[in-house]
């Protein structure tokens, strides 16, 4: 992070930082000064809506952020899921963002990854509703998903 973050949480909102879960009891503003790892509470996916191959690699990277002691495991399962999303998709646009997303999380920026994943979603949807790799992506199932 170049410079300093500012957010604005409403009361009981929680914000995910490094692991730690904050949760303000009134509307708060905070600034982060320095590289931070983090995750607002909006942009958390319960395991139930990690229905899609999308979704479900967005849920292992969270996992990443969320519990620090269980990110090994969470990377191991990444690296062993994103070989077999990348060989299900054929669009050129959803590739070159996954790779992009490979990148960011060799590199440590978990959020960064989540957030180019995030932008994916509608074109996931579309590839879902009848393009060409409809079929490959029924069947995607990440490793030992339900797994813990």
């Amino acid at each position: 992070m170049k410079s300093t973050l500012k957010l604005s949480l409403k009361a009981n909102e929680k914000l995910y930082i490094n692991g730690a879960v904050i949760r303000p009891d009134r509307k708060v503003s905070i600034e982060i000064m320095n590289d931070a790892q983090f995750l607002l509470e909006n942009h958390v996916l319960q395991p139930e809506d990690a229905s899609t191959p999308l979704r479900q690699i967005y849920f292992i990277l969270q996992v990443m952020l969320m519990n620090p002691q269980g990110a090994p495991d969470a990377r191991d399962m990444f690296r062993k899921s994103l070989p077999l999303l990348l060989a299900s998709f054929g669009d050129e646009h959803i590739l070159a963002h996954l790779k992009q997303v490979d990148r960011m999380v060799a590199e440590g920026d978990v959020y960064g990854a989540l957030k180019t994943i995030r932008s994916l979603y509608p074109a996931e949807q579309a590839a879902l509703q009848g393009g060409n790799d409809r079929e490959k992506l029924r069947d995607f199932e990440p490793l030992a998903m339900g797994a813990r």
